[in-house]
């Protein structure tokens, strides 16, 4: 029963997930106004707010302006429910829980954004570093001299890599392993970087032979960063 409850709590956040990941790139308030059709502008009531079952009631459609919904919702929101419950199994008391699910949290929701507009925003990654900071201090997760260490060691590395690229990796990206480092500390950050880069490789190398496209083409390296920071601190 406690892992249904967080993964019902998880489907309810992924929700509010999909209303960040839509208005913070755009500098917009994640408060107010209400959640509305992006297309009509018409206010959604309760009904049309049920995580994923909204979804299929409506045929993924606006029920006044029958414009499209992207299905970017209800994957959001199943994935972000299927993390909840999933960390309540992972995890060894409430500390540990509460590191869990806001580190998964903040790598779902950049990882979105990154995807849909390639930055990664200081509004999120910032913030992201002083609460994974804030939850070694109190023992929620490693020591604090590790996040520490974690953070600006793989804010440093990819900070050079950014330098010598000259622009090919954004400071975006510096500024996420940095948040990263500070859950993981410095020997989970460069197993983080190790298996992004890997990730990264074979994953763009497909995604390249598959679209025709070139070498220069740009690919968010972000998603393989979360990804890579989420098996080494959920698994490694």
């Amino acid at each position: 029963m406690n892992t249904v409850f967080w993964g019902v709590i998880g489907l309810i956040l992924g929700s509010f997930f999909n209303v960040v990941i839509l208005r913070v790139p755009r500098g917009e308030s994640i408060v107010h106004p209400s959640s509305h059709c992006p297309f009509c502008r018409r206010e959604l009531k309760p009904i049309e707010l049920i995580p994923i079952v909204s979804f299929i009631m409506q045929s993924g459609r606006c029920r006044s302006c029958g414009s499209r919904i992207s299905i970017q919702y209800p994957i959001v929101e199943f994935v972000t429910g299927l993390g909840f419950a999933l960390i309540n199994l992972w995890s060894d008391g409430f500390g540990q829980l509460l590191a869990g699910l806001t580190f998964f949290s903040f790598l779902l929701i950049c990882t979105v954004i990154d995807l849909n507009e390639m930055i990664l925003p200081n509004k999120l990654t910032v913030p992201g570093m002083i609460i994974g900071l804030i939850f070694a201090a109190v023992g929620f997760t490693i020591p604090f001299w590790q996040s520490l260490l974690g953070l600006f060691v793989g804010g440093a590395i990819l900070l050079v890599i950014s330098l010598i690229s000259r622009g090919g990796m954004g400071l975006g990206d510096v500024k996420f392993i940095a948040f990263i480092g500070s859950f993981v500390g410095v020997l989970g950050v460069l197993k983080t970087l190790f298996i992004a880069s890997i990730i990264g490789t074979v994953i763009g190398l497909i995604y390249l032979l598959y679209t025709k496209q070139g070498r220069t083409t740009p690919i968010p390296f972000g998603p393989f960063l979360a990804v890579a920071g989420a098996i080494v601190f959920f698994i490694l």
